[in-house]
């Protein structure tokens, strides 16, 4: 699985990332799962996985958030009814309005790639969500949280805290492609107790499937996905 791939609706991701070039591109790389995490939007989620079914890869939906602390997290949710309705909430708190020249497009497309609109809300910023309620909304409507490449400085939540609150309820950590487990082990063994994965955060279709994380479970849901990162009931996770 590689559960941290932006679209071209994330104004950092390049305007190639489009839905049936993104699921060639996965099963080219042999994955099984991808997850489509773009910044504060899930507005191209549903073109992927029309693609994904097509093509039967499994897309997982999600987002990846930016919190007031500009500390980004991973979240995914089972259904679109869930999932749109922490993207309203993400909105209600999003302030701004995107300079594409500064910061990029913003380009929501349908799953034959065709553009649909543009979404001005500034993206790229931070809302006025807390890390806590990122995570904690989150579960309450049934999700999975796991904090960005936590090993990066910029937008990582050590780089910007310096720590992981004991109290945040996260499900995870996300180590970047530019680190390997071994090392992230050893240089956060004493702040990190929580489980670890690796994902690309693919921008460009290269990059998709340069870092993933093998899940061992019977179907893809949020609930299997928790009882791997945990190891429970015979799931558990592997990092290649």
């Amino acid at each position: 699985m590689d559960l941290h791939v932006h679209t071209c609706l994330s104004p950092c991701g390049e305007l190639e990332m489009l839905p049936n070039r993104i699921v060639k591109r996965a099963k080219l790389e042999g994955l099984d799962v991808i997850g489509i995490c773009d910044h504060n939007s899930a507005e191209n989620v549903v073109a992927v996985k029309r693609v994904g079914k097509k093509e039967n890869l499994e897309v997982v939906g999600g987002m990846e958030v930016t919190s007031r602390e500009e500390v980004h997290i991973l979240t995914f949710f089972d259904n679109e009814e869930d999932l749109f309705e922490f993207q309203r909430i993400v909105y209600d708190n999003l302030d701004g309005v995107n300079d594409s020249e500064l910061f990029g497009e913003q380009v929501v497309v349908d799953e034959e790639d065709n553009i649909v609109s543009v979404n001005d809300r500034l993206l790229i910023g931070a809302t006025r969500l807390s890390i806590e309620k990122i995570v904690d909304t989150t579960h309450s409507l049934g999700g999975l949280a796991i904090a960005s490449h936590v090993d990066r400085e910029q937008f990582g939540i050590i780089g910007q805290l310096g720590f992981i609150p004991d109290a945040l309820d996260l499900d995870g950590v996300e180590i970047s492609p530019k680190m390997s487990l071994k090392k992230a082990r050893l240089q956060f063994s004493k702040t990190l107790k929580l489980p670890m994965v690796t994902f690309s955060d693919a921008h460009i279709l290269e990059d998709i499937g340069k870092s993933s994380t093998c899940f061992l479970m019977e179907e893809v849901n949020i609930r299997e996905l928790k009882s791997a990162l945990i190891a429970e009931n015979g799931r558990k996770i592997i990092i290649k």
